[in-house]
């Protein structure tokens, strides 16, 4: 997103949401600080009433697109993460270790690591876990550069204090372990990230991803709060149906396929239900998916436009996962909920489509305001998308989450919550490729409004980075 000068526009959906040297442990933000009282939310028209200071988010979006301009938001905000990214270095972890993808927590957590001076030890610290194995070596040159590491004669471990190193490398000898118990499975180092080897050995530990975050900011002195958007010990699988029928397993497939999986079928059970079935080797899991960002731009459409996301487990029946519970209350915690730019169907769909998450948005009584930071081009997940498509699959899939199934013909009154419960705020640059239809959004509830300028100010910085 790097505009020059780039032209911030807003506009606001309808009236208001209804209800309108040992660690350097860091603080993580519960209630932050400075969050108003509950007030009535603004009219349309009105000027968002609250000071720089009490201004917080709670961000939802994984992958590169939010990573590239998080620090924008300041220490005062929660990011949501989904966990189910299968490509890159995640997939073969998932395939030898099992267990969720933390290929996106680990990139926001590095992200969110406070700057420091080059050669200082958060910096030597912040390079060793940034760091990948070569994608383009052999096997054993990866491996060979991966004993170095693990066994502690790696350059990358200069500057970092021993007790930090010690620490470190002690999950990665862990990691090491795991692998050598499953030799069968033949791990692949081409390409491996260490922050991800260092989070999967964190987990298997543990057995808390809440607990590996915590351990991995205390490390390197952050302050960034992080949810997981399940918590879970299993591998958590999406799937997307298409309008043709068609189905698709595994945000790769979604988003940037690498190779074409073998069939699979997927079937929905609804006596099938949370947590994510822990059964292990049934559906396809592919191996060292090596993607290159750079090529996102260059993709191959699909057949035909996705219609719904949903969550699979090991034999391909639909399941219903329960959202993390920190997540739920994070809504009434903070005053501005921002949809972030990034993939919409695999980096924030994934975070919506669960039962609770409606809820929990449209009757909070802090958030103020509820942004849709639009990107700036479309994908393949969204190709030929405009800004109403986004809004639409947004209501809609958490309107549909929201809904129970009704069974053996009884009756259920069903609540569908209108655009604004869950969005209020259109946020995107002039000269986007997506097309903004401004006459049709204002048929949907938008109208041109103003915001505090507290607001906008950190949303033009957003728009700078």
């Amino acid at each position: 997103m790097s505009h020059p000068a780039p032209s911030l526009n807003v506009r606001n959906l309808g009236a208001d949401s209804p209800g309108s040297s040992v660690f350097d442990l860091p603080t993580q933000p519960g209630q932050p600080q400075g969050t108003p009282s509950r007030r009535p939310s603004p009219a349309v028209g009105q000027t968002i009433q609250a000071s720089h200071t009490e201004t917080s988010f709670v961000v939802i979006s994984g992958g590169t697109g939010c990573n590239s301009i998080c620090s924008a938001f300041g220490h005062s905000a929660c990011y949501i993460l989904p966990v189910s990214d299968d490509g890159g270095s995640s997939s073969e972890i998932i395939r030898v270790l099992g267990g969720p993808s933390i290929g996106d927590i680990r990139s926001r957590l590095v992200r969110l690591i406070p700057p420091a001076d080059p050669g200082s030890p958060l910096d030597a610290i912040r390079n060793l876990l940034a760091y990948r194995l070569p994608a383009k070596c052999t096997e054993q040159e990866a491996r060979d550069e991966w004993r170095d590491i693990v066994e502690g004669r790696s350059l990358l471990w200069a500057g970092i204090p021993n007790d930090r190193k010690e620490m470190i490398r002690a999950f990665l000898v862990h990691f090491e372990h795991e692998i050598l118990s499953r030799a069968h499975k033949d791990l692949s180092f081409v390409n491996g990230s260490i922050g991800n080897y260092f989070l999967s050995a964190a987990q298997a530990f543990f057995r808390s991803l809440p607990s590996v975050i915590f351990l991995f900011s205390s490390i390197t002195s952050s302050e960034a709060n992080i949810l997981p958007v399940i918590v879970t010990n299993h591998t958590v699988t999406i799937a997307a149906e298409l309008e043709n029928g068609e189905r698709l397993v595994g945000q790769c497939e979604i988003s940037h396929p690498v190779r074409q999986p073998p069939g699979i079928s997927i079937s929905s059970d609804e006596t099938l239900a949370s947590p994510v079935d822990p059964l292990d080797g049934t559906l396809h899991r592919s191996r060292n998916v090596l993607f290159e960002a750079e090529g996102k731009d260059h993709y191959e459409p699909l057949n035909a436009r996705i219609t719904r996301l949903f969550y699979i487990n090991a034999y391909g029946n639909e399941i219903h996962p329960s959202p993390n519970v920190d997540y739920l209350t994070s809504m009434s915690r903070y005053n501005i909920l921002v949809y972030s730019c990034g993939s919409l169907w695999t980096s924030i769909i994934p975070c919506l489509a669960l039962r609770g998450v409606a809820n929990a948005i449209a009757g909070s009584r802090s958030l103020k305001a509820k942004v849709l930071l639009l990107n700036s081009v479309n994908d393949r997940e969204t190709d030929g998308y405009t800004a109403v498509d986004y809004i639409r699959i947004i209501a809609r899939t958490l309107n549909e989450s929201h809904q129970p199934k009704t069974f053996g013909g009884l009756s259920k009154a069903e609540t569908t919550y209108p655009i604004s419960a869950f969005i209020t705020h259109l946020v995107y640059l002039n000269g986007t490729a997506i097309e903004v239809d401004i006459p049709l959004i204002t048929q949907l509830g938008f109208d041109a409004s103003s915001i505090n300028e507290a607001v906008r100010e950190i949303l033009e910085s957003v728009t700078d980075e």
